[in-house]
């Protein structure tokens, strides 16, 4: 019996990491964002984060049966898009959209699509996105810190990039430790850069991207003469940049590619927070980004090494002399 040889495309490095053991990561770093949003939201921070998980775990498993497909809803990946989607979404808002939305991020946007590795965008973007101009006064009801309290109605603030002139802005200690109005897993900038920390230290994730998407928004503030620092540190930058915009399908893959990806995540983050009717526009920068992926990665791919452009042939003149 003679040996079989199988010569696959490259790359052949082979890694010990499990798409299961990468979200299991994810799942830990956003664990200090999960904490301080039952901190300072109270218990229902928890169970908006519930809902929008089951949901989104019995959907993938749902759909795969339906579809006859491997089962995957043990990748956890199903777990990652139901606690970035529910960090999206303010505390107030009803359990049945937040299901809603994670239906939307699920069937639509990932199994609809092939699964995991296949969706054309970020899911818990596109389910944030729909859910805004589905229910735009539910999702713009954002609660006071510390208010939340068993059977009292919750009261309600803008966030901080939605102030009005007179409106009391935050300190830059409120803004890092999320004592704020606002969605309930973006708050806490001090929590998120713990996530952060935590993924760059597994390797899971690189930093490019979140670098650069929050530079360019924050050097884009200073020249337009706005507050660098309350930039950053406000809406859902941080969350966006970090947990969202380094999703390893949506995202270019060479380095080059990489940084043109989040340079037109914050300009268009810019363009719609200056400029704009809506005082964020972090989910809207990632999607239309995601979208552009497949051109920026054709633009940026590296010639092998030794190839030769090929010239173009001369076209024949066809017409009868």
């Amino acid at each position: 019996m003679s040996n079989k040889f199988i010569v696959e495309p490259a790359p052949h490095i082979r890694s010990g990491n499990t798409t299961s053991m990468i979200m299991l990561h994810v799942i830990i770093a956003l664990t200090p964002a999960l904490i301080a949003s039952v901190i300072i939201f109270g218990a229902r921070a928890l169970l908006l984060t519930i809902t929008c998980v089951t949901t989104c775990v019995i959907c993938e498993y749902f759909f795969r049966v339906i579809a006859k497909r491997e089962q995957t809803v043990t990748d956890l990946s199903a777990v990652v898009t139901g606690m970035i989607l529910a960090f999206n979404l303010p505390v107030t808002l009803p359990l049945y959209m937040a299901a809603l939305g994670s239906v939307v991020a699920i069937v639509l946007v990932k199994q609809a699509f092939g699964g995991i590795g296949q969706n054309f965008a970020n899911p818990a973007a596109v389910g944030r996105i729909v859910l805004m101009l589905s229910f735009p006064s539910h999702m713009s009801s954002y609660a006071v810190p510390f208010y939340y309290q068993s059977g009292i109605d919750i009261k309600t603030s803008a966030t901080p990039l939605g102030l009005e002139a007179g409106d009391v802005i935050p300190s830059v200690k409120e803004l890092f430790f999320g004592i704020h109005g606002g969605s309930l897993g973006e708050t806490c900038a001090f929590a998120l850069l713990l996530g952060f920390a935590y993924l760059l230290v597994m390797k899971i994730v690189r930093p490019i991207i979140p670098i650069v998407f929050v530079g360019t928004v924050a050097i884009g503030t200073a020249i337009s003469g706005g507050d660098a620092v309350f930039s950053m540190l406000s809406g859902g930058l941080l969350l966006g940049a970090i947990f969202m915009a380094t999703d390893y399908t949506t995202n270019p893959m060479t380095l080059a590619g990489k940084v043109v990806f989040a340079v037109g995540c914050g300009v268009i983050t810019l363009v719609i927070r200056l400029l704009g009717s809506m005082p964020e526009g972090v989910v809207f920068s990632i999607l239309v980004m995601n979208i552009l992926t497949p051109y920026i990665d054709k633009m940026t791919r590296p010639r092998p090494l030794g190839m030769k452009k090929t010239p173009k042939e001369p076209k024949e003149d066809k017409r009868e002399i």
